[in-house]
């Protein structure tokens, strides 16, 4: 509410210019009220980020593909077979065809940049995006049955120019590659946790992968996120067992 006095305030002082500055200055202070200080980044990224178009955000999504499937040097057609099925299988078989076949004439006529797809695609999607982003490449390196290293190393890559964090990027890893204390590294905590601390994390996680979450109009990146949040589920679950909860 207080961004509308503040417009109101403005309007009178200083008429257009001043509505515009009272609406910032009161969104800001309202972001803080609502979350205690931690929402005033939010307030303006979300006033400030441009949305990516449909078109953009498939073909920029096609080339991370073509990245990480070169990623160990070798071409799986169990892969490519991946990827063409998702496609297909989300879009239809007549526009998955259409994005392929610009992909291919860009691919042809400009190199692809993991850094510079990146930076497009921080200013114009949400943090929750991204990280479905990780999910789907992670799967398109395991669809031949392994994610070797370079894929591992390339991905890691990719999530550094995402700016998503090291613990959000093993909490994705852990869902694909099995090791010790899985269940864990997906919640983001030590096995060493409290029940509580273990109820927390679940609840923390649930909330931040939530399909509702990805605002995007991408189905491939909804479908991502459905993944993502039975994983999640699934590792709680996995502990409650072997707890006993």
């Amino acid at each position: 509410m207080i961004k509308w006095f503040a417009a109101i305030a403005g309007y009178y002082f200083f008429r257009f210019p001043g509505a515009i500055l009272g609406y910032l200055i009161g969104s800001f202070i309202d972001g803080l009220k609502i979350s205690g200080g931690g929402g005033a980044q939010s307030v303006f990224g979300d006033m400030t980020r441009q949305k990516v178009t449909p078109a953009d955000f498939e073909l920029n999504l096609l080339s991370l593909c073509s990245i990480v499937i070169k990623a160990d040097g070798t071409v799986s057609q169990r892969e490519m077979d991946y990827v063409r099925q998702y496609f297909v299988s989300t879009y239809g078989k007549d526009k998955a065809n259409a994005i392929f076949r610009t992909f291919n004439e860009i691919n042809k006529k400009h190199e692809i940049s993991a850094q510079r797809i990146c930076t497009f695609l921080n200013q114009r999607t949400r943090y929750e995006v991204r990280l479905q982003l990780l999910h789907f490449l992670f799967g398109i390196a395991q669809a031949d049955g392994s994610v070797s290293t370079p894929e591992i190393q390339k991905i890691r890559e990719i999530a550094g120019y995402l700016r998503v964090s090291l613990r959000d990027f093993e909490s994705i890893m852990a869902m694909f590659i099995k090791s010790v204390n899985n269940a864990y590294k997906i919640l983001e905590i030590e096995k060493s946790a409290s029940n509580d601390e273990v109820k927390k994390a679940y609840r923390t996680m649930a909330k931040k992968y939530h399909p509702d979450r990805v605002n995007t109009e991408n189905e491939a990146i909804k479908k991502g996120a459905e993944e993502k949040f039975k994983e999640v589920q699934k590792a709680y679950e996995e502990i409650q067992s072997e707890r006993g909860l």
